[in-house]
């Protein structure tokens, strides 16, 4: 086979064979093709798309490419969920220990964060002590001990989307849906799950713009688990507002804790109940969705579930924090209106944006993340103002943040006729 004629291939949008498709993997990850050939071929791609046949060809490539996590000494079926990424997501820290305390085997590797706020191993590592380097025997015993761990993903788990998403990202090819679903597909499949709910965000704050195309990666992907044997959910949730409150790696640990406690705001509890029920449903500890959601209730007002993170948090080395005195800065600034009115629009992207300029995420994969700093958003959709009231608390630790509480009053969009909000899960799909 020669790269050049697979480029041509796919460039005339003809479809490309699972033994080239492999072959191309193969080759990069051994960097006997280099980088100008692969982008020609991946913008073939961008422009032309895939089969979805190619597509489930590219997942197995890319997921040959390196380690596979094995999870076969995990009693029972073993579950996970992976959010496409947004403004204020933490659902893992809620969604974990609430599954987990209903007898699910919830074994979840998950990645840092790049873009506007940290991901899940920095709100984790925000609480000190927290050891997210786990082995494999290390994980798999946590699991069966106490039916949830939560740990890094190795550098040798699908190499090749570590390669490909880097020269993506610099080749102007990122929003590709067969690509896309590649690389996500081909982590969760390496991580050994056996169910498997996709969180897929659309709206201002989400990588995905509108339904149309979230529709279709969602179906892809659930095609893909269905052709290595997985049950995959995917869940269409709207992301044009942040989840929750609080934006900021602490910040976003408190509101989890408040959660699981049964006192966090209602669209990130709602999402981690809905999800959750589909986990533990799919995981057979239940007879039906209606019953796993109701049992998934009952771990909220026992407190179960928030007993769970805490036994979850000690498991890897850390103890739980004091919520009253784990924030520290230099100040938290109160954003008040300049009218009255309703919220008609909250820009999650400007918040996030905002956040990160804050230090609470990253611009580039070495940026250091300040795990203090945030937003706690106080007014949001639907939500009646009164002109001088505050819309949003900044917690910071700049000596100058002009321009952050620019962009936060700037993400608020309010009129004086009342306005209703959008559905938080739009679609299931399965």
């Amino acid at each position: 086979m020669r790269m050049v004629d697979i480029i041509e291939k796919k460039r005339d949008k003809h479809p490309l064979t699972k033994d080239e498709i492999h072959y191309v993997i193969s080759k990069y990850v051994k960097e006997e093709i280099p980088d100008y050939q692969m982008s020609s071929l991946l913008m073939a791609i961008y422009f032309n798309g895939m089969t979805d046949d190619e597509a489930t060809h590219l997942t197995e490539a890319i997921l040959k490419s390196g380690d596979r996590i094995d999870l076969s000494a995990i009693d029972g079926i073993k579950v996970d969920k992976h959010s496409t990424g947004g403004v204020g997501d933490k659902t893992t820290l809620v969604l974990g220990p609430l599954v987990a305390s209903c007898g699910a085997k919830f074994a979840k590797l998950s990645g840092r964060g790049l873009g506007h706020t940290g991901g899940t191993l920095d709100k984790l590592e925000s609480i000190p002590g927290y050891n997210i380097s786990l082995d494999n025997e290390a994980f798999v015993k946590q699991v069966n001990d106490l039916n949830i761990a939560v740990a890094g993903q190795t550098s040798k788990l699908a190499p090749a989307d570590k390669m490909l998403y880097a020269l993506r990202d610099v080749t102007g090819t990122v929003p590709s849906i067969p690509l896309i679903a590649s690389s996500i597909m081909s982590k969760k499949l390496a991580s050994g799950a056996d169910v498997i709910v996709l969180d897929v965000k659309i709206g201002e704050g989400a990588f995905m713009k509108t339904l149309e195309d979230a529709r279709k990666l969602s179906q892809l992907m659930v095609k893909i688990g269905k052709n290595f044997d997985r049950k995959v959910i995917a869940f269409i949730t709207d992301m044009s507002e942040p989840l929750g409150f609080a934006i900021g790696n602490k910040l976003e640990v408190i509101e989890a804790v408040r959660t699981l406690q049964g006192n966090g705001p209602n669209d990130l509890q709602t999402l981690c109940v809905e999800i959750g029920s589909y986990l533990v449903y799919h995981a057979s500890i239940t007879e039906s969705l209606k019953e796993a959601k109701k049992l998934i209730e009952t771990k909220i007002q026992s407190l179960e579930a928030s007993d769970l993170f805490k036994k979850l948090i000690e498991a890897q080395g850390a103890t739980m924090p004091d919520l009253n005195d784990y924030i520290h800065v230099n100040g938290i600034i109160a954003v008040k209106s300049n009218r009255e009115g309703y919220v008609h629009k909250l820009d999650a992207l400007q918040i996030g944006l905002a956040a990160m300029r804050l230090g609470a995420g990253r611009e580039t994969k070495d940026d250091l993340i300040d795990t203090d700093v945030g937003i706690v958003l106080n007014k949001k959709v639907g939500d009646s103002v009164n002109k001088d009231e505050v819309l949003a608390y900044v917690y910071n630790n700049k000596p100058d943040i002009t321009e952050e509480i620019r962009m936060v009053l700037d993400a608020y969009t309010i009129d004086e006729k009342p306005v209703h909000k959008k559905p938080l899960i739009i679609e299931i799909i399965e």
